[in-house]
């Protein structure tokens, strides 16, 4: 059987976790951030998981595991 190709764009958004967990950063970070206050902008720098609802597409995308 031929080795699978990870999905390049997948790979950069999302990684796993040592236990497993796959994890996502938010969108929105970079583009009109001066308005925002500066609680919601510290919000943009935690990785939160993925919807239960995702996960099982995001990880055939990603059959090796994201290194990151």
């Amino acid at each position: 059987m031929p080795k699978l190709k990870t999905h390049k764009g997948a790979a950069k958004r999302f990684h796993i976790t040592g236990t497993g967990k796959l994890m996502r950063t938010k969108g929105g970070k970079s583009h009109l951030r001066r308005k925002k206050s500066k609680r919601t902008r510290g919000l943009f720098d935690e990785t939160v998981p993925v919807s239960a609802a995702d996960v099982e597409r995001i990880k055939k995308a990603l059959p090796y595991g994201a290194k990151r």
